[in-house]
């Protein structure tokens, strides 16, 4: 196997994953199978806890694994299916040596930072290695800064590998901030002097430096990073701010032929030309599109664009299969709470309420569901999404006064939401919900059967502690709910919809998880189908 290893400096939030996945396009372009994987600094043993205010959206694999949003872009941008073994943290690591000294497998060393700590490190990359004897390349993005205490050792288990595997065998890749001075007009190259200089030190010499910049790399700066950082000037790739979509992010890294640098580094030159021709199509749909719709995202971390990035991109993926491009606005559900729905939410096409945890904004959610299903505007509910839509119908619907869940009422009257019975009792919160892919149970003739093209049965990603309550399921389907899709094991509600409606369908799953550019999610299709069938109802009335 080769290996690519990416690391960032300067500033943070560089969009090193997206030169990761990108990088990961265009290798698989070449016909080269390519694996990725995310190494994180701190020391939570996954993202799972942590809020989205601190770490954006968790990304949830087929395996349960609660990962980096990376992972998403590394899943979204290539076709490797990744699992728990591709996200490491630091809190693993520490976790895993930990339990080893206490089970006496260091034989009474001393354990220590080297070689103990580096070597579980290395290990990761080793059992990925075993694990996928067919992958070509390993694309491996390292958390965080260079220079930053807490990824030393990461750093310094990568110096180590790149020895034992040969040189040959390893890219090193930096990605940079070219900072532009308006005041002075010019490029400045000392950061990313100083940041690859921080690198050498740490005895890792970079083979290729990617420079984020907001202009164009012009051909001086190119020979002076060049030389300060130790690399041939066609070694130094511009990586240019992308004026529509980060799916233009491998067609601007192409202008630089960073693929056939890498290639060449790690001794696969002989690969053919990169096909990008079904990249290409994909996003000229998205730069260029025939129609456009207005979708209204109503979440409680509205203002944070990572916290719904999987939402944001699958929107993305389906407005292009259908042509048309999907204009978001978000909406914060205090704000339906405080000034009412059609206020606070607007002239739209289709309303969509994502995932979340806590009573904050729940009941302006509510009435966001509620809003849609009595104005027939098109209506996506996801995991959080579909709770809300089933206390909103049993409410509203049904009679059933007070209806909650006992997440946000423990002693509400009617909790047609309620723990999941192997929940209770549960105390730790990291990597205890419900997680990852199960099989679902499509009933024939029902909305959500027909997004899917009829299939029997559907795998779906899952990350929840909370579900529809079957004791109520009889009262709402008296109600008119119909209810499309169940777990295969448990017979646990997984897809809701209002038949009469013209698109009102939520699933307690995260289908935001399996889109991609080019195969978009069908219950995304579908959900920006019926939002597109309502504006061009509205303009052939006005």
């Amino acid at each position: 196997m080769k290996y690519i290893f990416v690391t960032g400096g300067v500033v943070s939030s560089l969009g090193k994953g997206l030169a990761a996945a990108s990088i990961g396009t265009l290798l698989e372009s070449r016909g080269l199978k390519v694996l990725m994987q995310k190494f994180d600094p701190y020391l939570n043993v996954d993202p799972g806890t942590m809020s989205p205010y601190q770490h954006g959206e968790v990304y949830v694999l087929d395996d349960g694994a609660e990962t980096d949003l990376d992972l998403g872009h590394y899943e979204r941008f290539t076709s490797g299916v990744l699992s728990q073994m591709n996200n490491l943290t630091s809190g693993q690591v520490f976790d895993s040596v930990i339990k080893k000294e206490r089970k006496g497998e260091y034989l009474g060393k001393t354990v220590q930072f080297i070689p103990h700590v580096t070597d579980e490190i290395k290990s990761r990359l080793q059992k990925v290695t075993e694990d996928n004897p067919d992958v070509d390349v390993l694309i491996t993005e390292i958390g965080g800064t260079v220079g930053d205490m807490e990824g030393l050792l990461f750093i310094e288990a990568l110096r180590q590998y790149a020895l034992e595997v040969g040189k040959e065998n390893v890219c090193f890749i930096h990605v940079t901030l070219l900072p532009f001075i308006k005041a002075a007009g010019e490029i400045k190259t000392k950061p990313t002097q100083q940041s690859v200089a921080k690198l050498r030190e740490l005895g890792i010499q970079p083979d290729i430096v990617i420079c984020r910049t907001e202009a164009d790399l012009d051909e001086d700066n190119r020979r002076k990073i060049a030389m300060f950082c130790n690399v041939e000037k066609k070694h130094v790739v511009a990586f240019r701010d992308v004026a529509h979509s980060i799916y233009e992010c491998p067609l601007d890294l192409r202008r630089d032929k960073i693929d056939r640098l890498v290639v060449d580094k790690i001794g696969l030159g002989h690969t053919p030309s990169p096909a990008l021709e079904d990249w290409e199509r994909f996003v000229q749909k998205v730069i260029h599109p025939k129609h456009s719709i207005t979708i209204a995202v109503v979440g409680k971390y509205i203002e944070l664009q990572d916290a719904y990035k999987s939402i944001y991109e699958s929107l993305i993926h389906a407005g292009a299969h259908h042509d048309t491009k999907v204009n978001i606005v978000r909406v914060e559900a205090e704000a339906i709470e405080d000034n009412g729905a059609a206020s606070a939410i607007g002239d739209v096409n289709g309303i969509l309420v994502p995932g979340g945890f806590g009573d904050r904004g729940i009941e302006g959610k509510i009435l966001a569901a509620q809003y849609a299903r009595e104005s027939g505007i098109p209506y996506f509910g996801i995991c959080l999404g579909m709770q809300i839509a089933t206390i909103e119908y049993a409410r509203n619907v049904c009679g059933l006064e007070g209806a909650n869940s006992t997440e946000f009422a423990k002693n509400t009257k009617h909790p047609v939401i309620c723990l999941q019975e192997e929940q209770k009792g549960v105390e730790d919160m990291g990597a205890t919900m419900r997680l990852g892919s199960c099989e679902s149970i499509l009933l024939a003739g029902t909305r959500a059967s027909d997004l899917y093209e009829g299939a029997a049965r559907v795998s779906e990603r899952h990350r929840h502690r909370y579900e529809f309550n079957s004791d109520y399921q009889d009262q709402l389907l008296e109600g008119g709910l119909v209810i499309s899709a169940v777990s295969a094991e448990e017979g646990l509600v997984e897809i809701i919809e209002v038949p009469e409606h013209p698109f009102y369908l939520a699933a307690q799953f995260h289908p935001e998880f399996r889109s991609k550019p080019n195969k978009p999610h069908p219950l995304f299709a579908g959900f920006i189908k019926a939002s597109l069938d309502r504006a061009n109802a509205e303009l052939t009335i006005s």
